[in-house]
């Protein structure tokens, strides 16, 4: 006799379980998730573009800071 214990779920029933829980039409969603990350992938441009504008307006100081003066 077969050593099967009950109230446990093989992994071929955790694959359907799965399978269920997707979308049907998944490609309907994916125009919109491609949307989202363009929105994103511009927001991060725009935003390491501001940093990249600070470092160079203040690198020279930046920098400065960090060099020793005398008896420091």
């Amino acid at each position: 006799m077969p050593n099967v214990s009950k109230g446990k779920a093989m992994p071929q029933e955790f694959e359907q379980i799965r399978s269920a829980d997707q979308p049907l039409d998944s490609e309907e969603s994916a125009p919109v998730a491609g949307a989202r990350t363009d929105d994103t992938v511009d927001a991060l441009d725009a935003v390491l573009d501001d940093i990249e504008s600070v470092l160079e307006t203040n690198a020279e100081e930046y920098v400065g800071s960090f060099v020793q003066k005398g008896g420091e």
